[in-house]
């Protein structure tokens, strides 16, 4: 029985959401549980030893671990910003990539890159020019601050969003 602090553990006498998934992907993915089911921004979470399952009704269990867990964990703020996982960890189609989709962005990472968080109106552009897989290439950067708005940069270029007029444009190099 793994331990939470000072005191054992053990699975709760119910099956939840959170549980069943833990059960489909296999411990050997996320390691034991350290504790019980807690409160999530938006929904309840379940910590491992190497990851965290979430859930809410809106998006099902998801879980997320290693950088990308990492980052989202790490960055103030972004949890709120992008919300719960929509999907678990996936790869990329180039096997170059890991990602996971939240409820309102995704988190890439590479070994090159290391994870990095696209959102809104900026995801949904690098998104129509094919993800990944387009000339952009990978995030380099979180979403950032901008005089007119905000940005993120890329592989091969930024992409940066307008906040009066809400226009995206996207500059290669």
């Amino acid at each position: 029985t793994p331990l939470y602090g000072e005191v054992a553990y053990s699975a709760p006498a119910t099956t939840s959401a959170i549980d069943i998934h833990y059960t489909q992907l296999g411990a050997p993915l996320l390691g034991l549980p350290l504790g019980p089911e807690h409160p999530a921004t938006g929904g309840r979470a379940v910590s491992y030893e190497a990851g965290t399952i979430f859930w809410s009704a809106a998006t099902g269990a998801h879980e997320m671990h290693g950088a990308i867990g990492g980052h989202y964990a790490a960055v103030p703020g972004l949890a709120n910003a992008l919300g719960l996982p929509t999907t678990d960890e996936l790869g990329t189609p180039d096997d170059i990539g890991r990602f996971n989709h939240l409820a309102y962005g995704s988190i890439y990472w590479t070994p090159g890159t290391g994870a990095r968080a696209v959102q809104g109106a900026i995801r949904a552009r690098w998104a129509s020019l094919g993800w990944e897989r387009g000339r952009l290439g990978y995030p380099t950067t979180d979403e950032y601050s901008t005089a007119a708005g905000r940005a993120s940069t890329f592989q091969h270029g930024t992409i940066s969003w307008n906040a009066r007029t809400g226009a995206t444009t996207v500059t290669y190099r």
